[in-house]
């Protein structure tokens, strides 16, 4: 099998050894779930329920202000009463409306109101994206896009290519890979779900060599499933950002999704493999995203693990014996992964659809160094996996000049981190343009409105 791979791009340490071909854990039932009314990218949603209702595990708590807007559902991720709805602080670090439900000790997950079953072949292609859509399910790799809008690409966009995404190329990560371990057959049940909704006839499962073993059993399941020459398995080369959707494009197809275009421009639709998952368990089991699997991991954790959390779980809530953490070595709490994940101040934060892993390190695996002046030595330039010119937007930031960013290619930044980590001078680029991109956003949407 061929190896492919993307230009440009860096190679980081793995460090996912610690949980690597662990098995994906249950964690203990909570006493209660903090559940984020708002889990996606689009309009906001608000509260369906309220104070002293009693709810099943899978009834919807939360849906979109405006019938119809870009929004996906929340649901209970356990049965129980409502004690609370009020702001807490989330993981992007805002405050977010939360729901908070004391769960019923003994039916907590038993308790459930989930959808009737449904065959994804048999039903209309307006009743699958329905139930996708009511089902609530969003990117799981980190955006939090909802998925039917992605099945539902406009009149004039041509879609010849299905990716499953299952690169993983964040370290410390191995969620993704143990799903494909466990849960195969409803990874491929996925895919082909979204083959169907979709008519197309061709898709790739996207993944790192370094998950090659997993080869011989997915093809088993291709085999199994009579999909054999529709779904095909793309092994990439190790190399960071290889997740990302337009290098996993590039890498499998040779195409390349135009400057401000989304991978439709290029005929394909990425989806996650945890997101693939989760389309399957919608239609066999009528089951709505109210679980997460992730990763906790990091030198501060002493129980380095894969594991299942309702949504709105917090890691304090689990016992020591399940989830044990050094809190006199942990120097720094990530969500995400270390490249894009977000830094938090506390462990006191739900689990949320989108939240992949939760890095818990010591002062050694991580360090802030003091900027130094650029030295204009080109590394950012060479690692960039998008193309661009770091140091040009960089000197365009500095002397505020948000258009000059722009034609440096700004918004076609992914924010990988590629730039800072190759930058000598420890310059904090990806912050910085993560800063200047809401910016420049800002302005446009106060112009648009004049």
């Amino acid at each position: 099998m061929d190896i492919k791979t993307f230009k440009r791009g860096i190679r980081l340490p793995t460090r996912k050894t610690a949980t690597e071909g662990k098995p994906v854990e249950t964690i203990p039932t909570p006493k209660q779930v903090v559940i984020p009314i708002n889990q996606h990218f689009g309009a906001p949603n608000q509260a369906l329920v309220a104070v002293g209702d009693r709810v099943k595990r899978g009834r919807k708590i939360a849906g979109a202000v405006k019938p119809g807007s870009l929004a996906a559902p929340v649901h209970a991720s356990v049965a129980g009463i409502v004690r609370k709805i009020e702001p807490r602080l989330q993981s992007n670090n805002t405050d977010g409306v939360c729901v908070y439900i004391e769960a019923d000790a003994e039916r907590a997950l038993t308790d459930t109101e989930f959808m009737p079953p449904l065959d994804a072949f048999a039903c209309s292609k307006d009743e699958a994206i329905a139930r996708v859509r009511d089902a609530g399910i969003v990117g799981m790799g980190g955006a939090g896009f909802p998925t039917y809008v992605k099945l539902s690409p406009p009149p004039g966009k041509h879609i010849d290519t299905i990716i499953a995404n299952g690169a993983e190329c964040e370290p410390y990560l191995t969620i993704d890979e143990a799903l494909m371990i466990e849960k195969p057959k409803q990874l491929i049940k996925g895919v082909a779900i979204v083959m169907r909704i979709t008519g197309v006839q061709n898709a790739i499962i996207g993944m790192e060599d370094n998950k090659a073993s997993l080869v011989p059993a997915l093809e088993q399941e291709i085999r199994s499933a009579g999909l054999e020459g529709k779904i095909s398995i793309g092994l990439c080369r190790t190399r960071y950002p290889q997740g990302g959707e337009k290098l996993l494009i590039s890498a499998l197809t040779g195409r390349e999704v135009p400057s401000g275009g989304l991978p439709m421009d290029a005929g394909c639709i990425v989806n996650n493999a945890g997101t693939l998952v989760a389309i399957a368990e919608a239609f066999d089991l009528g089951k709505p995203l109210v679980d997460r699997d992730l990763t906790v991991s990091g030198l501060a954790c002493k129980t380095p693990k894969n594991i299942r959390a309702p949504i709105g779980a917090m890691l304090t809530d689990l016992p020591q014996c399940f989830m044990d953490v050094d809190y006199d070595k942990l120097h720094k709490i990530l969500f995400g992964g270390p490249m894009m994940g977000t830094s938090a101040p506390t462990l006191e934060i739900p689990i949320q659809k989108n939240t992949s892993g939760v890095i818990l390190m010591t002062r050694e695996e991580t360090a802030a160094y003091a900027e130094s002046s650029c030295i204009r030595c080109g590394r950012c330039i060479r690692g960039c996996s998008c193309g661009l010119s770091p140091v040009l937007m960089n000197i365009a930031l500095n002397a505020d000049d948000l258009d000059e960013a722009a034609r440096a290619g700004l918004m076609d930044c992914i924010e990988c981190g590629g730039c800072a980590y190759n930058c000598p001078a420890r310059i904090k680029l990806t912050q910085r343009f993560r800063v200047g991109k809401q910016l420049l956003r800002a302005r446009r949407q106060t112009a648009a409105k004049k």
